[in-house]
């Protein structure tokens, strides 16, 4: 899965209706083992801030203060809501952020056949994700979830094996505030009819 969030920190901010924070973003690619801003609660208060996070949990049995330079296998995507991995993370709300995306492209069949997704009328989507903070820095995983029917191919191709968990604006603000029970329903394929979906060559 290929992400790219073009938006700077500001327009991010306006978008979510959260503070920019003092890391600025000018906008690219995003990537697993990379830093990338995210979208958390401000301590117990209703304010939400950016805040600069490097994508992937070490995978299991690894630390990184203890891996040697380059050799660390880092864990992207969170599948399996139940897994002992994650499961404490996702019941504590605050350690719950919104991962924001401009677009994102996945593998559809074949050796280079893949579909770009962004919304119909530009401007940003939400994922769903949970972060920690390491010893040294706060890491971030996105939810991932089977792909929408919005991403069915018309003609030829395979379905996408799965996609982000796309929240809708609602939906963003339950899942920073709401109990697992209720967070957990709103991890499903995206329903929104704002999908815009684009076959690449």
């Amino acid at each position: 899965m290929d992400c790219r969030l073009d938006m700077a920190s500001a327009d991010i901010a306006a978008a979510f209706d959260a503070d920019p924070g003092p890391d600025p973003w000018g906008g690219g690619a995003i990537a697993i083992g990379q830093f990338a801003p995210v979208i958390v609660k401000a301590g117990r208060t209703a304010r939400k801030l950016i805040r600069p996070m490097h994508w992937g949990y070490p995978a299991p049995g690894q630390a990184t203060e203890m891996a040697a330079l380059g050799s660390m296998r880092w864990v992207g995507h969170v599948r399996n809501l139940q897994s002992p991995f994650w499961i404490g993370n996702l019941r504590h709300v605050e350690l719950r952020c919104l991962i924001p995306l401009t677009s994102f492209s996945l593998p559809a069949g074949g050796r280079s056949a893949r579909v770009r997704c962004s919304l119909e009328q530009g401007g940003v989507m939400a994922a769903a994700g949970i972060w920690r903070d390491l010893t040294d820095m706060p890491v971030f995983a996105m939810l991932t979830v089977d792909a929408s029917e919005a991403l069915r191919p018309v003609e030829g191709g395979a379905m996408p094996q799965g996609m982000p968990a796309l929240l809708d604006k609602a939906a963003q603000e339950q899942w920073l505030r709401a109990e697992w029970k209720e967070a957990a329903r709103l991890v499903k394929p995206y329903s929104g009819s704002d999908l815009r979906v684009e076959t690449l060559c």
